[in-house]
């Protein structure tokens, strides 16, 4: 039985999304960009893919959303688009030590090119220090950048509270939601840029998008020239097959998302009682509440989770995020929550999502089960 659980790092494009995209890429091929019929059928379909995110996240205007290549691309757009428009003094960049790699990268970037950096930490159930944050935000902040659910260990993060700090002292608020969007209810009311990304929402991939407020307006500079797509921030012809993807799988994720949250909060409540009650010496990370139902995160005391993946080879989950998998380090992530470091190379992480079944869930917790009893047995860390 072949079981996919790694819904973190991506989904199935759902079938009603590939069929809604197949028109674009050869009956109605036209560039939306171009003045003629072919290229207005086009334009049409982007904007009302536009106004299908827009109402997902609840912008006030689908203008709103510049669509890019995906989270990395507004993840990056975002920051140093921010950072290179205002020059008014400010420095200092406030985000936090458990973003995804590419924020902090980008910031790790802007630091070597003289910016004031600063990574909050994070509680031991894995929710940004606000304490931390009311002491080190100040008029000086240019930009603070906090992700709405972390796509390790799946906590929510304090979006309001954050922004009410940023408001206070006229910081730009920016959050990654890939993680969040079509999990949990979104108000961009709350943040000045959100980065979004489609293949996390049963969409395609290689598609993503940057929320940018024009009331009171956010200003970007591009990262790279062009003709001006985008309201000049992000230049190149639109995909338009990713554009109308991504466009359905918000309208479809709106319709559905508190139905899937029902459920596949029972099949976490199911996973984590069934793995607590069977193996001794197991911990979830994360917050217990506040935290989407899909993200499971595990550590196995004495048992690497290489080891647990070698030995369930048919079931498609990770021993940390899909960016850093090839690393052999234990999950930044986890050693940010203070935990033991040979708990953090011990860790799995489960991601459930639209299309798991019960009897999937069944399975793949006998078959982890079985394997960490099997080798615990073999391991003189155990012993």
């Amino acid at each position: 039985m072949k079981v996919y659980m790694d819904y973190q790092a991506t989904t199935p494009c759902d079938q009603r999304v590939v069929d809604s995209m197949l028109p674009y890429f050869s009956e109605e091929f036209g560039n939306p960009h171009s003045g003629h019929f072919s290229g207005q059928t086009a334009f049409i379909a982007v904007e009302k893919a536009r106004r299908q995110i827009a109402d997902l996240i609840k912008a006030n205007d689908h203008q709103e959303i510049i669509f890019t290549s995906g989270a990395t691309e507004s993840n990056n757009l975002a920051i140093q688009g921010v950072a290179n428009f205002y020059q008014n003094g400010r420095r200092k960049i406030v985000t936090s030590s458990i973003e995804h790699k590419c924020v902090i990268e980008t910031c790790r970037y802007l630091k070597s090119q003289g910016y004031d950096v600063v990574f909050a930490p994070v509680t031991s159930d894995g929710i940004v220090d606000i304490d931390f944050l009311k002491n080190i935000v100040d008029d000086n902040t240019l930009l603070v950048s906090i992700m709405t659910v972390n796509n390790e260990i799946g906590t929510i993060q304090p979006i309001k509270e954050i922004s009410k700090l940023c408001r206070n002292h006229g910081a730009i608020f920016h959050t990654d939601a890939a993680q969040a969007l079509g999990k949990i209810d979104i108000d961009v009311t709350d943040v000045d840029l959100m980065s979004l990304s489609g293949h996390k929402i049963y969409g395609p991939k290689g598609i993503g998008a940057l929320y940018v407020r024009m009331r009171p307006r956010v200003r970007l500079a591009p990262l790279f020239h062009g003709g001006g797509q985008e309201r000049g921030m992000r230049s190149g012809t639109i995909p338009v097959p990713l554009c109308v993807g991504f466009g359905q799988a918000c309208k479809i994720a709106k319709a559905e998302m508190h139905e899937e949250n029902k459920r596949l909060g029972e099949f976490k409540k199911f996973f984590v009682n069934r793995i607590l009650s069977a193996l001794p010496k197991v911990y979830l990370n994360g917050h217990a509440d506040l935290r989407i139902p899909g993200c499971l995160n595990f550590s196995f005391e004495g048992v690497e989770g290489e080891g647990i993946m070698l030995g369930i080879p048919e079931i498609c989950v990770s021993s940390g995020s899909a960016c850093t998998s090839a690393s052999l380090e234990p999950s930044y992530v986890l050693k940010a929550l203070s935990i033991r470091e040979d708990l953090a190379h011990c860790s799995l992480r489960i991601g459930l999502g639209r299309f798991t079944t019960f009897e999937e869930v069944e399975y793949v917790t006998d078959r982890i089960v079985e394997v960490v009893t099997r080798l615990r047995k073999m391991s003189p860390l155990w012993e």
